[in-house]
């Protein structure tokens, strides 16, 4: 099966939340599965009644209590390149900037980046996708950190058209 086809299924599983898959064919057989996200939920305590509460300095306020639609990734600031262009993720996976955990990595802020070329790799299913910028221009922000896990759509890089 041709690695096109597969990531064209991966990315029809994401869009659609399909959570199991298999597809047979007298040349293969083919079963995927992903693991349902894990939901937190934080609860608040009330105060005891006997004691008025004081409200807590706005240092040390505690963040709200986040829903599942905070959880997604978050977009990126516009502020920080007006007129930038995002590389974003095509498919699930894991974000390597690196192609061998001892090599440079593919792009730094500030390199001059041509239509095409590879700028970070996305480990799916152990498989080693290649990412190619899909505008020339200068990598003006990193948004993720290397060996960590990236949704689809997901913005990875601001490049600056040139």
């Amino acid at each position: 099966m041709d690695i096109k086809k597969i990531k064209a299924i991966l990315q029809a599983m994401v869009a659609t939340e399909t959570n199991e898959l298999t597809l047979e064919t007298p040349e293969y057989k083919l079963s995927v599965r992903r693991s349902a996200p894990v939901q937190t939920t934080v609860a608040a305590v009330p105060a005891p009644a006997a004691q008025p509460a004081a409200p807590p300095p706005a240092e040390t306020a505690a963040p709200p209590a986040s829903s599942p639609a905070d959880n997604a990734a978050p977009a990126a600031d516009e502020s920080d390149c007006p007129g930038c262009v995002e590389i974003t993720a095509p498919i699930v996976g894991t974000f390597y900037r690196k192609p061998a955990p001892d090599a440079q990595p593919f792009v730094e802020v500030g390199d001059r980046v041509e239509k095409g070329q590879v700028v970070c790799i996305i480990e799916a299913m152990k498989l080693f996708n290649e990412i190619e910028s899909e505008v020339a221009g200068v990598i003006r922000k990193v948004l993720v950190e290397d060996g960590e896990p990236v949704e689809y759509g997901q913005p990875l890089f601001l490049v600056e058209p040139a």
